[in-house]
């Protein structure tokens, strides 16, 4: 079977997006909402890593701005002020790619870097982004970062008018080492309304930022724009959380840390 996301795929994740049964709400203010998945105990069987979910409505952006905002890896470097480093690594399909992310992490926790595979949709006014972890032949685990696993992340954006939408980002995400429990309450209270605000104010200035930087340039939507080079998606296998070390760093916390952090 083929590594790439299948119809199916796409499907099962618009409507985890849209579901409603089993998840906690843990934020709701000025149209943005986080949830957090609540899953009956299955004991042992039960998931490890939680999913998450932030919705927000926006009504001064349209749902297609919305999406190349999300694409466009050039214009992250301006709004994602958490990035290291980014970029897409090889081409597996027309709406398909493989790349890398690293992202920086409260002290004392170590940075994180994750490779994905990355896929795409568009359906009417129906737009979905989504991946998940792969292992590639030429890019192992980097000694000064901890490899997150991202077992499923992504967007969907529906328009509900020509200049407004709805947006949710859904992750169920491994970041690996022995997190400290504030630091999984601050991600799903606190960092997710500050990221929502940060892709809201993206989507606002990016038309003006695009019109100065290859404005005719969007390969998400023209795929023979792309300059990637193509590789056999069979190159690449998914990246189980248990297949990686576990770094321990809940030593490297002390009191002050956490005080600050909560």
């Amino acid at each position: 079977m083929s590594i790439l996301p299948n119809e199916e795929a796409f499907e099962d994740f618009k409507r985890q997006c849209l579901a409603s049964e089993n998840w906690l709400k843990k934020y709701d203010d000025s149209g943005k909402q986080v949830w957090i998945e609540v899953l009956p105990d299955k004991g042992i069987n039960s998931p490890k890593v939680h999913k998450i979910k932030c919705r927000m409505n926006i009504e001064d952006v349209p749902a297609a701005t919305m999406y190349d905002v999300i694409h466009d890896g050039q214009y992250r470097k301006e709004w994602d002020a958490n990035m290291m480093e980014s970029y897409d690594i090889a081409k597996l399909s027309d709406n398909a790619d493989v790349g890398y992310y690293s992202w920086r992490c409260p002290k004392p926790i170590k940075n994180r870097d994750v490779v994905t595979l990355r896929s795409w949709q568009v359906k009417g006014d129906e737009y979905i982004v989504m991946n998940f972890s792969v292992k590639h032949p030429d890019f192992a685990v980097k000694n000064k970062f901890v490899r997150a696993v991202s077992i499923l992340t992504g967007y969907y954006v529906k328009a509900t008018g020509p200049n407004s939408c709805i947006f949710i980002y859904l992750s169920q995400a491994d970041p690996k080492g022995s997190l400290p429990k504030w630091v999984v309450n601050k991600a799903s209270q606190v960092l997710a309304p500050r990221v929502l605000n940060s892709v809201h104010q993206a989507g606002k200035n990016y038309p003006a930022w695009k019109k100065k930087n290859s404005p005719d340039v969007k390969a998400w939507l023209n795929p023979k724009q792309s300059k990637l080079s193509y590789m056999d998606p069979a190159l690449l296998s998914i990246q189980r959380a248990d297949s990686l070390e576990n770094v321990d760093e809940s030593s490297k916390l002390d009191g002050q840390d956490a005080e600050d952090s909560s």
